[in-house]
């Protein structure tokens, strides 16, 4: 199929991006297209107007100010692959950028793109949950910044307001003695995932959470096992075990078996 006919427009900086939006025509924006493209094509979005914003500038940014990295929504998955953030929790960004499908496809893909389309199984909504990542909302009107795990409300849905614009990720900066794990289960590299499960430990910090995707709408964190893991407590993990802290967890959707193994991978590597 084709897309139906859609005015396209191509901002020169941010502020006349948020214009755009809040003149309240029905307007899609898009970064890298990897994620909107297919929709169009599939006539699943009909938007009056296609919004460019791969080249603003004010989206590029990758800078560590104080304790937090502020990444751009408009960092491309190939760049964080390449090491614009590769100190960030000893290469954890870096190892998750690049199993993300495939080189064309990480050329051009977005971080803050794979977040506004929340796909629930996507590899950032998972792996920036568990690293306690917030985005920020712009608009015309100013500014708001929101913890990950409130900005998906659904599969393939958000909480952005039609005026908003994901403009930027912020991640807190995590000590040198940062442990992580991410185990992807999938067909095959490059595929679609069927299951992940991240830790991210930063014990000076008494940092811990676990993220699972692929146990219901949602990924999800599991904070009762995260809290033992920061304690040191599992000597052992096996299925049952990630089983039931996935069911304690609130898991009731999803392949769970799946979801599962992963996290069981996940608990160890860390062990």
């Amino acid at each position: 199929m084709k897309p139906c006919a859609f005015d396209y427009v191509r901002p020169a900086d941010l502020a006349s991006a948020l214009d755009t939006l809040s003149a309240g025509a029905d307007v899609r924006p898009m970064a890298g297209g990897q994620s909107l493209v297919p929709v169009l094509s599939m006539r699943l979005a009909r938007p009056a107007r296609v919004m460019d914003i791969s080249r603003l500038r004010e989206l590029q940014a990758s800078v560590r100010q104080g304790d937090v990295l502020e990444l751009g929504a408009a960092v491309t998955h190939a760049r964080i692959e390449d090491g614009i953030a590769a100190s960030f929790a000893q290469g954890y960004l870096t190892h998750v950028a690049g199993g993300i499908a495939y080189r064309a496809v990480r050329n051009r893909g977005t971080v803050g793109g794979s977040l506004a389309h929340a796909d629930p199984i996507a590899d950032w909504p998972v792996a920036l949950l568990a690293a306690g990542a917030s985005v920020v909302a712009a608009s015309a009107a100013g500014r708001r910044e929101l913890p990950l795990e409130d900005f998906a409300d659904g599969p393939f849905s958000h909480t952005l307001r039609d005026d908003e614009l994901l403009a930027s990720v912020h991640l807190p900066w995590r000590s040198e003695a940062t442990r992580w794990a991410y185990a992807k289960l999938a067909r095959k590299a490059g595929e679609f995932a069927q299951a992940i499960a991240a830790i991210v430990i930063d014990r000076p910090a008494s940092y811990a959470r676990v993220a699972v995707a692929g146990a219901g709408g949602t990924p999800m964190l599991l904070p009762a096992l995260a809290e033992r893991l920061l304690r040191g407590e599992l000597r052992s993990f096996d299925l049952s075990q990630a089983g039931q802290a996935l069911r304690d967890g609130g898991a009731q959707a999803g392949d769970l078996h799946a979801a599962a193994v992963a996290l069981r991978r996940a608990v160890q590597e860390l062990s």
